[in-house]
């Protein structure tokens, strides 16, 4: 991996700016982040690495619009989302942004197809249900139900949930984090071609390192802080990754 080159002019289309999160929990303060500012650039798929407690996921949520900061701010295309109220906060999660989970969060009494329309219908310029499930390689199970589905094509279904509705940035908190490696790394291809075919801006969340290999752009949290944020030189396909 090689440092960024700060003059480097990039489009930065989310941004976090020294934000800091601190839990009170009891008569203790936690605190999840510690002045942390992170770029998430255009178009580039970006790995958030580090430990459980690291603030990995508290700063997703952050970026994502599902929690504010205790201080600092969040910007998205120069714009202080932080300073807007639930209903933008609302819109914004709705128009711009799709989630994706370690857990699926299916409607079991759903169809595959079903379960992606739930978004489609609330949606300005949708894909159609059957063709974001045959982006992510499910055009054959469409009708089926999640039970009916193993857990990698589960997931692969909630890909499909989050991109339907072509959203500018995915964010995806431990997205192979209850599957095997091999089903992880079908997930992973996923997620890697919504980048490519779409241009998706895409952050995904893991505390397995070797998937830093598939990225654009690398950044490690410890301790609620960033430990390092750099560009990936040796960029590699999600095929090829081991762990």
């Amino acid at each position: 991996m090689s440092e960024p080159n700060p003059n480097e002019e990039r489009s930065a289309i989310l941004s976090a700016r020294d934000v800091t999160k601190v839990y009170r929990m009891g008569d203790v303060d936690v605190h999840a982040l510690r002045g942390v500012s992170v770029p998430l650039y255009e178009g580039e798929l970006m790995v958030l690495l580090g430990p459980s407690g690291s603030g990995k996921s508290t700063l997703l949520n952050i970026l994502g619009a599902l929690d504010v900061p205790t201080s600092g701010q969040v910007f998205y295309r120069g714009d202080d989302i932080g300073a807007k109220g639930e209903r933008e906060l609302t819109q914004f999660r709705r128009e711009h942004v799709g989630f994706v989970f370690q857990f699926y969060n299916l409607v079991p009494s759903l169809t595959a197809r079903e379960n992606v329309a739930l978004v489609t219908e609330i949606a300005n310029k949708p894909l159609d249900p059957r063709e974001a499930l045959e982006l992510v390689g499910l055009k054959d199970r469409v009708d089926h139900f999640p039970a009916q589905l193993s857990g990698g094509e589960q997931q692969r279904v909630a890909i499909a949930r989050a991109v339907a509705k072509q959203p500018e940035i995915l964010l995806c908190d431990e997205p192979t984090g209850a599957l095997d490696f091999k089903t992880g790394i079908k997930v992973l291809e996923v997620i890697d071609e919504v980048n490519r075919s779409l241009g998706t801006t895409t952050a995904v969340i893991t505390h397995h390192a070797p998937i830093a290999s598939m990225a654009d752009r690398v950044v490690a949290l410890s301790d609620g802080m960033v430990a390092r944020d750099e560009t990936n030189a040796d960029k590699v396909s999600p095929a090829d990754l081991t762990w």
